[in-house]
């Protein structure tokens, strides 16, 4: 049984953190308890319970600590070939092009993993969905939540981007509708949840 805790925001969210069951965390919000019924809730802490049995704190951790660890030596490689770099530059053509190579890769690299990043939250936002759904085999209640949730368009109180991606829904109150601006939320979009909880 993990820890519960109620925070008293008028957005309605809900959220889990800890590294294993023995140190779990499930939050909602007031916000959530006035607008969701008892499937709908149950449906939510299914979710958040899933997050905690899928490892999914854990995960994210690992991703975060190796999308560092790309841009440290991304960072790394660019201050080289700037101050530590003299014999490169006097190589000739091939050491200008590898240089330039260098330099782009450097720079891409970092938003590739952050994309990536993004793109594995997300990935686990299905799965707890599907998980929750086999936990009260009433994937129409998750469903209605997700619903609601989504009308409400304020953000939370205390929104941090360091913990955007433990919500179940984007606390920035920020609605993504196209594929391109999707790419950049840690959360798919609210449409494409419900159509595979309902199976559409």
């Amino acid at each position: 049984m993990p820890r519960l805790a109620i925070i008293n925001d008028p957005a309605p969210n809900a959220f889990a953190t800890g590294r294993d069951k023995e140190h779990a965390v499930v939050g909602v919000t007031t916000g959530l308890l006035s607008i969701l019924d008892r499937t709908e809730l149950e449906g939510v802490i299914a979710h958040e319970l899933s997050h905690i049995g899928n490892r999914d704190i854990l995960l994210s951790t690992v991703v975060v600590v190796l999308v560092g660890f790309v841009s440290i030596i991304a960072d790394m490689f660019l201050r080289s070939m700037f101050w530590g770099g003299g014999r490169d530059r006097d190589s000739g053509k091939a050491g200008a092009i590898l240089m330039i190579v260098g330099i782009i890769l450097s720079i891409l690299a970092p938003i590739f993993a952050s994309l990536i990043h993004l793109a594995i939250s997300r990935k686990r936002e299905f799965l707890a969905d599907a998980s929750g759904a086999l936990l009260t085999r009433y994937p129409e209640g998750l469903a209605s939540a997700l619903q609601k949730i989504a009308q409400y368009s304020g953000k939370m109180a205390r929104a941090n981007t360091a913990t955007a991606h433990l919500f179940i829904s984007n606390p920035f109150g920020v609605k993504f509708g196209k594929k391109a601006s999707s790419l950049m939320s840690t959360h798919p979009r609210v449409e494409d949840r419900v159509k595979a909880l309902l199976g559409k």
